[in-house]
């Protein structure tokens, strides 16, 4: 079985850009000002509270090592722009 995740980038409150169904297992959430960041690096926003995660810790650390977390956020925040 297969974990599902999606990836949400806010833009503001109630505004935000989402890759990955609702009800994903792994919901992955960071401002887009901490992602447009020069040298935005996804583990280390987790680490300092700027990027959250509902769900599986091992599934967000797996998405996170794998470069998934940081390729599909700079998608996202490109389609924002």
């Amino acid at each position: 079985m297969s974990l599902t995740v999606q990836y949400r980038v806010q833009i503001s409150k109630g505004n935000e850009i989402v890759d990955g169904l609702d009800g994903a297992d792994l919901v992955i959430t960071v401002p887009i000002k901490v992602a447009q960041e020069s040298g935005f690096d996804p583990t280390v926003a987790f680490m300092r509270g700027q990027l959250k995660a509902v769900g599986s810790t091992g599934a967000l650390f797996d998405e996170l090592s794998s470069g998934d977390a940081g390729a599909i956020i700079e998608r996202l925040v490109s389609e924002a722009s």
